[in-house]
């Protein structure tokens, strides 16, 4: 079938299914542009609960569809691509939590969306990378925090807020490998751009260091201020998909990747095919047992709420 036969079908099957699409940023531009709403983790995890339709697709990766079921357990939330997973949330597990609560019985878990359920119910609050700052400056004075797993979005959060955390040494395989070298070559060749880098990035502070005016921002933040911004040309330093939705809502300007590799295989396992077939076939549906996600809730409804 050819791709706009194939989009047409989509629409076809959404309207018939009565069913919503929602896709992540870093999703291929043939899957952005047959969603309903296109966002970060946060914006589709509120997605979800606004809206009425019964079947949600989620063009993203299996713990976004994870957080959508949690939250909506009254929907049917759709995976197109079962190993659409995530090398973050695979790298902590619910014993490394269990280990750290044993050692501080009075400590706050932080865990990043990105992580599976079963870390979720373990965790007091969630966050993503647009309001960990927040939620982290609104816990209690006095007892440890132990901010799970990405170590660089930890970091950021702990320079932001002047606390001090305990970091799990996780990271995201395609953030880490975006470092300050990658950042020197794009200054000297664009000393005018400016630049806009996700708080998961390897660099970290040294980025900072290195470009003292670049702003740290989620991928909703990016989007937000290139298209307030007087400024013509951006360096983005984060999964390339944004790209797409850049240019798509700030016309006119232009967009570099830091990294033009900067590929997340994951993402890209969903494809408009896949989204099609999961219509069709009402495929793959996702579920968390209830006693899991009754305590994932509470953590994901307390970052729901901030930001």
């Amino acid at each position: 079938m050819e791709r706009e036969a194939l989009r047409e079908e989509v629409l076809r099957l959404k309207a018939e299914r009565q069913a919503v699409i929602l896709a992540h940023s870093y999703q291929l531009p043939e899957v952005q542009e047959v969603a309903d709403f296109v966002g970060d983790s946060l914006g589709l995890a509120r997605e979800a609960q606004r809206t009425r339709a019964k079947v949600i697709v989620f063009a993203g990766v299996h713990f976004m569809a994870e957080t959508a079921a949690i939250l909506n357990p009254e929907k049917t939330v759709l995976l197109p691509d079962l190993e659409a997973g995530c090398s973050l949330a695979d790298s902590i597990r619910p014993e490394d939590i269990r280990a750290w609560k044993e050692a501080h019985p009075h400590g706050i878990v932080v865990a990043y969306v990105n992580t599976k359920a079963e870390v979720k119910a373990l965790a007091d609050v969630c966050v993503t990378s647009a309001n960990a700052v927040e939620v982290v400056a609104r816990l209690p004075e006095g007892r440890p925090i132990f901010f799970v797993p990405d170590m660089f979005l930890g970091a950021h959060v702990a320079r932001a807020t002047g606390r001090r955390l305990d970091l799990f040494p996780g990271e995201c395989h395609v953030h880490a490998g975006i470092r300050e070298e990658h950042l020197k070559a794009l200054m000297e060749a664009h000393p005018g751009a400016e630049f806009m880098i996700h708080p998961e990035c390897g660099c970290g502070s040294s980025c900072l260091f290195l470009k003292p005016d670049a702003k740290m921002l989620s991928t909703e933040g990016m989007v937000r201020h290139a298209k307030k911004a007087e400024a013509k040309e951006f360096v983005v330093a984060t999964e390339v998909g944004i790209l797409h939705r850049l240019a798509k809502e700030a016309p006119g300007k232009t967009f570099i990747p830091v990294k033009p590799d900067a590929i997340c295989e994951y993402m890209k396992k969903i494809t408009l095919k896949k989204v099609y077939w999961s219509l069709k076939e009402m495929r793959h549906v996702i579920r968390v047992p209830e006693e899991v996600a009754k305590k994932a809730r509470r953590a994901l409804e307390a970052m729901v709420a901030v930001g």
